[in-house]
């Protein structure tokens, strides 16, 4: 076999998703953000959130599995995202103190802060939910390139907050999973008064009475509001909120219903969550707004069902994120 025809032969098996090494969506590898308009990257963390059972570290290797197969053309825009744009699967933040949650969350700062002086847009997998603190004060806020130095909004999926203040750890972990909501904010990263929290559902341990504010500024959707309201009416919202801003996108993945989202580290059983195919129409409805990035978390690969529907829908969000960066991109170059 010559090297012509091996090559060829490699490009027949390139659809294949069983064939070759496994990256993001069979995208090419290069750890350089400087190379890539987007940054898909793996944040393997699972220290963050400590009342949780673990393994969340295992699902950016999980969604790189599943997702060989996922077509890549995107019939809603009518765009295929890596022709619109240079999209490289970057790698995983190195972790080396992985049981100390505080360190990594160091570490995954100065990783993004790399991807930030390279001005890519990252699009991650994590990881427990404190990997998102650190993210948000890489990109946003004075010091970042993404931004041009502005506070970002932040459109945030999820059962829960995270924005705990009344306390001062989680199990010993300060920057952890249920405080990033809240230090982004009084650190200046994000702008409460332009950003939305959806989903919140379930018995929370104090109940609360004003359910369409959080103390921050965020404006709350809870899912009993978005039923009553429906898709449409939370696109407007979410629109009129954010307007011009860099926008930052977090998807807790317990925010969608078990029956989509079995294996998440925190479910709320009885109350219904989003379904899948409510939040397909919700990121459509964002279309056209300054998406600066985004990031899936909470997954448990060991908990999944055997077809792997958590980390199947992860990886469809993951490219609905990726898909909305590169139509802006693409409209850019026009």
């Amino acid at each position: 076999m010559d090297e012509a025809e091996f090559q060829r032969k490699k490009a027949e098996m390139e659809p294949w998703y069983w064939w070759g090494i496994q990256t993001f969506f069979k995208c090419k590898f290069d750890e350089n953000p400087a190379n890539c308009d987007i940054a898909l990257v793996g944040v393997p963390h699972s220290s963050g959130n400590g009342s949780t059972e673990r393994d969340q570290h295992l699902a950016p290797r999980a969604v790189r599995n599943v997702s060989g197969w996922y077509r890549r053309g995107h019939q809603h825009y009518g765009i295929v995202p890596w022709e619109s744009a240079r999209i490289n699967d970057i790698g995983d933040v190195p972790l080396p103190h992985a049981m100390v949650n505080d360190i990594c969350v160091k570490d995954i700062e100065a990783f993004y802060k790399r991807v930030d002086a390279a001005g890519a847009r990252p699009v991650s997998i994590g990881g427990d939910h404190s990997i998102t603190g650190p993210i948000l004060k890489a990109l946003a806020g004075k010091d970042a390139k993404t931004t041009k130095g502005r506070k970002c909004a932040l459109l945030h999926f999820d059962a829960h907050r995270d924005d705990y203040e009344h306390i001062p750890h989680w199990l010993g972990a300060e920057r952890s999973a249920a405080h990033w909501a809240a230090y982004t904010v009084t650190e200046q990263h994000v702008d409460p008064e332009r950003s939305v929290q959806i989903g919140m559902r379930g018995n929370p341990i104090r109940p609360r009475k004003d359910l369409n504010f959080s103390k921050l500024g965020y404006r709350l959707i809870p899912a009993d509001e978005f039923f009553e309201i429906g898709i449409e009416k939370t696109i407007e919202i979410i629109r009129e909120r954010v307007g011009d801003m860099p926008l930052y996108i977090t998807f807790d993945l317990d925010c969608l219903d078990p029956a989509d989202a079995p294996a998440v580290s925190n479910l709320e059983p009885l109350h219904e969550g989003l379904r899948a195919s409510q939040i397909v129409k919700i990121f459509h409805g964002l279309r056209g707004l300054d998406i600066i990035g985004g990031d899936i978390v909470c997954m448990i690969p060991t908990k999944d069902n055997p077809n792997n529907i958590t980390a199947m829908n992860a990886m469809a969000i993951m490219f609905e994120m990726a898909a909305l960066i590169a139509d802006n991109i693409d409209k850019g170059r026009r």
